[in-house]
């Protein structure tokens, strides 16, 4: 069965390919797995190096590499340059820090010399999405390859474009051939992709469906794999909070990258004694976005990436309304060609309905009531997800004692949820296990090497006698 990729603005069909031959996977695997017998012996000079030159190439080309992300899913254009900058500051980051995160680390113990290293696996598979179709993949390789590993990429097939541009990269900015391959195959190859012996690791950003498949496949071939999945947010505004920022941050929050983002804010939870008010202000604000062609400059609403993901969001919205939810703004698709939703804010959303309940993958808000601080943590938690999260007070010391309650891997404090390559990236729950970023990120996809060297002596003394 052939892979397309569809303009989801036009529903223009751009290119089809087929998917990878047997022989094809093969090479792939094998490149991949001999480039990494001579990459890990480099030094962290030697790949700072390229690091640095690809940085600069997704400098120089984010116009060209933005529009490729805009055309294939649908993303505003600007965001999509965006997204190529932050490539480059990752790959810098990596470039600047690898070695520094790597370093041997000497432990006393009663060996003439004990100390512990961090040594690459090998081949890292990487199952990526189409949401950011650049971030994704360089958010995942700066780190692995800057310590030695070598990748397999098995992008999502809406943007097997951009896949493959991402391989072209690589070699244009002088990396050995093999360190970094994508393979255009199917979902159902992955499972005989993780099992293949090359493959030292994997890892996956995705749905928590996926995740079940992947940790299950990963577990009977006894593979390390970090995973990324999927999150339903809180954005839970206090009856302290300055709610002119709160509702201009909210629309940018819930509806950047035409709300597709596992980060994104999708619960709006807000304490009865202000929401009247704060929603007033978050309807402004989204009412001020405009939805349109992803290339046009004033843009900052695409289409959604696929048509199936548009009907999806759709009936969660509808049984939401049909449940009792409260429609403030929008509500329903789009007419004519592409795969445009309205901006949509649903109030008086309870804990049944499927917009609370499910991810949200598109430009739909949940808003619901809290009676108080307590029950805002608590309908905060109540989900089955724990990515990121947003906390609106003016007491900081107050939001810090909170920001321990919030079951989720990021708590945000009077601002939206964002990765950072300084800091660290992931979720608990079912938004996945591991972490992407900082040095925390670098050292998932290694081995952690304890080496002692003997003959053994006396073991050192743990603490200075008094006098």
């Amino acid at each position: 069965m052939s892979i397309q990729s569809i303009n989801p603005a036009t529903e223009e069909v751009l290119k089809t390919f087929e998917p990878f031959s047997e022989a094809q996977i093969e090479q792939a695997l094998s490149e991949t797995r001999q480039a990494f017998l001579g990459w890990r012996n480099t030094s962290f000079a030697e790949r700072s190096v390229l690091f640095h030159r690809l940085a600069s190439y997704l400098r120089e080309h984010k116009e060209e590499l933005g529009r490729l992300a805009t055309l294939e899913m649908g993303k505003p254009l600007a965001e999509a340059v965006a997204e190529a900058e932050k490539c480059a500051l990752n790959c810098d980051f990596y470039a600047d820090n690898a070695e520094k995160f790597l370093a041997d680390e000497p432990v006393t113990t009663n060996a003439t010399s004990s100390y512990v290293e961090y040594r690459p696996l090998g081949v890292v598979l990487a199952l990526m999405p189409w949401n950011y179709p650049f971030w994704q993949v360089f958010r995942f390789a700066a780190p692995a390859l800057m310590a030695g590993n070598t990748a397999i990429l098995k992008h999502a097939s809406n943007v097997s474009m951009c896949a493959l541009e991402i391989e072209r990269v690589f070699q244009e900015c002088g990396f050995p051939r093999g360190i970094f391959r994508t393979v255009l195959v199917p979902g159902a190859e992955t499972g005989r992709l993780i099992a293949d012996k090359r493959i030292a690791a994997v890892t996956l950003t995705g749905s928590d469906i996926a995740g079940v498949a992947v940790a299950s496949a990963s577990g009977r071939a006894l593979k390390k794999n970090v995973l990324e999945l999927g999150g339903s947010d809180a954005f839970i505004v206090l009856e302290d909070a300055d709610l002119d920022a709160a509702a201009q941050v909210a629309a940018r929050a819930r509806f950047q990258n035409t709300g597709q983002s596992c980060i994104a804010a999708k619960r709006f939870i807000v304490v009865e004694s202000v929401a009247a008010s704060f929603e007033k202000k978050f309807v402004e604000a989204t009412r001020q976005l405009k939805v349109g062609d992803p290339f046009n400059s004033a843009t900052q609403i695409g289409p959604m990436a696929r048509g199936d993901l548009r009907e999806k969001l759709a009936k969660q919205v509808a049984e939401t309304v049909k449940m009792g939810g409260r429609v403030l703004l929008g509500g329903k698709p789009l007419e004519g060609k592409g795969y445009f939703y309205e901006p949509t804010i649903i109030s008086d959303v309870t804990t049944e309905m499927p917009l609370f309940r499910q991810e949200t993958f598109g430009p739909a808000a949940a808003v619901i009531h809290a009676r108080d601080t307590e029950h805002a943590i608590e309908l905060a938690n109540d989900s089955d997800f724990g990515l990121g999260g947003n906390l609106w007070t003016r007491d900081i010391e107050r939001a810090r004692a909170l920001a321990r309650q919030i079951e989720s891997g990021a708590v945000f404090i009077n601002s939206m949820t964002a990765s950072d390559p300084r800091l660290p990236f992931g979720g608990i729950k079912r938004s996945g296990y591991g972490r992407e970023l900082a040095a925390f990120g670098i050292r998932e996809f290694v081995n952690i090497q304890t080496v002692w060297i003997g003959p053994a002596v006396s073991p050192q003394p743990t603490k200075v006698a008094a006098e």
